[in-house]
């Protein structure tokens, strides 16, 4: 499906390497992105997606992947990626707007000075992560609704999943996690995370290749000790004792067997029935 000939390419990946290696993880991120879209219902036909991008690595991938899979035809989607400018002091406004020009993406971009309020509500030792998220959130609901947006199409990859699965596991007390395909609290959105199966150091890999602009976030990048990377420090300890590791505990998530845990809401274990040889086993 992938011939490396560059004027078989979109513009946004003309000019990719062309080494063999590299060849096989685009070629790795575009099987597990379709895949993801296909087995989880996300795309239809005549739909329009707003595609987030942060100018973050995994962004970037998941913008790549989704041109991609349109340009060959395998994506019967409008794409309109969108950048939320949060008014982080120092943040490069020029980088994103001149790289999708430069593409041929169509885009928008979005000013709202959401930084200003994360640092004044959230208290000093604290991580921002949950009302920058939640006011982001909002932010392109709206921006999606005005722009006639079906769904907003978010870069979370594997990793990503796997650690909020132990962050709810470990702080949470439940077990959930960020699900690849759901519809927002209003009813008038869906969200996808068409990246649920690549993973995070494909992305890294890729985006380094590909020599993207790279931005940092210079809000919850910019705090230590958090959650979740204390979480992704420990799924890095079990990966380098046992490789493929990560690997076999998202499989787990995609192989859930109610019947085998404990909540009542998904089994219903008062009416199991006994075999129907226990009564005469019983009287004799």
């Amino acid at each position: 499906m992938l011939e490396s000939a560059q004027e078989d390419l979109p513009p946004l990946l003309r000019g990719a390497p062309e080494t063999t290696e590299f060849r096989k993880l685009r070629k790795r991120i575009i099987r597990e992105t379709r895949t993801a879209i296909e087995q989880y219902g996300m795309a239809r036909r005549g739909e329009r997606w707003l595609v987030c991008l942060s100018g973050g690595k995994d962004s970037y991938t998941l913008l790549a992947a989704l041109v991609e899979l349109k340009w060959r035809g395998l994506l019967p989607v409008e794409l309109l990626a969108c950048n939320l400018d949060q008014g982080q002091p120092g943040f490069p406004a020029t980088v994103l707007p001149e790289f999708l020009a430069d593409h041929g993406i169509a885009h928008r971009i979005e000013y709202q000075d959401t930084y200003s309020i994360v640092t004044d509500k959230v208290p000093e030792g604290r991580t921002y992560c949950a009302l920058c998220s939640r006011l982001r959130r909002g932010i392109l609901y709206r921006v999606a609704r005005e722009e006639g947006c079906t769904a907003v199409v978010l870069g979370h990859h594997r990793d990503d999943i796997l650690e909020t699965f132990f962050m709810n596991l470990f702080h949470g007390g439940r077990l959930a996690t960020m699900p690849p395909r759901l519809i927002n609290e209003e009813g008038d959105l869906y969200v996808h995370r068409p990246l649920a199966f690549v993973a995070e150091e494909d992305c890294a890999r890729f985006a380094r290749a590909m020599r993207f602009p790279i931005i940092p976030c210079d809000l919850c990048g910019s705090q230590d000790g958090l959650q979740r990377m204390q979480v992704k420090k420990l799924l890095d300890e079990w990966e380098a004792r046992t490789p493929g590791r990560r690997q076999v505990m998202f499989r787990a998530l995609t192989n859930a067997r109610p019947s085998h845990l404990l909540d009542t809401e998904l089994f219903d274990f008062a009416a199991l029935a006994a075999p129907a040889n226990a009564d005469a086993n019983n009287s004799t």
